[in-house]
């Protein structure tokens, strides 16, 4: 085994949802939210910048952002064009608040996120009101925003998203009336417990979330839990190389958010929870992780939404399981910072794993030697990440390219990665 035991504790980043929404929030709120255990990365730093763009003061300081809000109507004219760089979340939450503004807007980002659908926000806002026009006709950022004045409506999206009901319920902040929006699955639901914390009146029935306008929104103290995306590496991690145990503290295991786990325990994974308690209304724990002999599963339907940005790394695990895995009603990962799908199987298959492409998902045969390859990440995060998981455990070194994209989410990775390392 060219890999030791991985032996240790790791605290990895404030999750990157949650810490989107807390400088959101606290932007459209009176007073000024504290937060604590905030993600560094690109993508939160690009939530910040625009924020500041639309005279909001964010301090940075060295374990604490304050956010020094002026209510839900006391953002400017934005300054400049909006870059939110490569955040799909900044780009569809943001938009939902622009929405119902008194001024215009220009979103745009970088390359990778100048091709991210943007009609499944574009369609409800407009039947909010909206006026919101792609600049290039094709549904995706550049995105001109002209505030007005919206109406509430019952949205029932075709498609389980955390982001597009988001972005209608901030916009329903600003309506006439009621908004509701009903989900074939539920997505995670951050931005609800959230809301409900900075005093928005909101319910949850089932799969739909409904939010009455005009609340008197109030700064808090958060503090941001662990980000159960990037544990995600580091459970895999500990789970394939032999005689690993690792502990990483401070998780949060909101339902919404654990499929990984749910997944890990059904295939075989020993883990074990301690410290389990609440923040801010998210549930949170330490968990510890051990080296399992790993089988494969059925992963489909309403799991999906739970753990869809752990595919990548699900995928790593599954080759190293035995029997056969199968992923399902996946399709959303077509549209993520790349092709998730077509780029695993492409990868994997390099390296000599027995993997086959669906429309909706990949089926995996485990068991079969991984050896060096060049892998193509197309500077996606979590393909890089992940592909550094099975790096430990094939034989030869893989040729990871633009391995740097990780600073997306995790500028740490690497660094903790080595300190398990015995």
């Amino acid at each position: 085994m060219k890999t030791n035991a991985l032996k240790g504790e790791i605290i990895t980043p404030g999750d990157k949802s949650i810490s989107h929404r807390s400088i959101m929030f606290g932007a459209i709120s009176e007073g000024t939210t504290e937060i604590s255990n905030f993600l560094q990365g690109a993508d939160c730093l690009s939530t910040i910048s625009c924020f500041r763009k639309m005279g909001i003061e964010v301090e940075e300081k060295k374990d604490l952002i304050l956010v020094h809000g002026k209510g839900l109507h006391g953002l400017s004219a934005p300054s400049d064009i909006l870059d939110v760089g490569n955040s799909g979340t900044t780009t569809r939450l943001m938009s939902g608040i622009l929405a119902g503004q008194s001024f215009t807007s220009c979103i745009t980002g970088d390359e990778s996120i100048q091709t991210r659908p943007m009609k499944r926000i574009i369609t409800p806002l407009s039947m909010m009101g909206a006026d919101i026009i792609s600049e290039r006709g094709n549904d995706c950022v550049p995105l001109r925003i002209t505030g007005t004045n919206l109406k509430g409506i019952h949205y029932n999206s075709p498609v389980a998203s955390a982001q597009v009901k988001s972005a209608v319920l901030l916009a329903g902040l600003y309506a006439d009336g009621k908004t509701s929006v009903t989900e074939p699955a539920l997505s995670r639901n951050h931005s609800e417990l959230m809301l409900k914390g900075f005093g928005a009146e909101l319910t949850t029935d089932n799969t739909t979330v409904t939010i009455m306008p005009n609340p008197k929104l109030t700064g808090q103290k958060i503090v941001v839990p662990g980000d159960i995306s990037s544990a995600a590496y580091f459970i895999a991690a500990a789970l394939i190389v032999p005689g690993s145990e690792v502990t990483i503290k401070n998780i949060g295991i909101n339902p919404t958010r654990d499929g990984i786990l749910r997944v890990c325990e059904a295939m075989g994974a020993k883990i074990e929870y301690s410290n389990r308690h609440d923040s801010g209304g998210e549930p949170v724990a330490d968990i510890t992780v051990s080296y399992s002999s790993l089988t494969g599963t059925k992963i489909c339907g309403d799991l999906i939404p739970t753990l869809i940005d752990e595919i990548p790394i699900i995928a790593i695990l599954s080759c190293f399981a035995k029997g056969t895995t199968v992923i399902a009603d996946a399709a959303e990962l077509k549209v993520k910072e790349s092709n998730r799908i077509d780029l695993m199987v492409q990868n994997l298959k390099a390296m000599g794993a027995d993997i086959t492409a669906t429309e909706d998902g990949m089926i995996i045969n485990g068991g079969r030697p991984l050896h060096s390859a060049t892998i193509e990440t197309k500077k996606d995060h979590r393909i890089a990440m992940s592909f550094s998981i099975a790096n430990l455990c094939c034989e030869g070194e893989l040729n990871i390219l633009h391995k740097d994209c990780v600073n997306i989410s995790y500028p740490e990775f690497y660094q903790d990665l080595a300190s398990l390392k015995q």
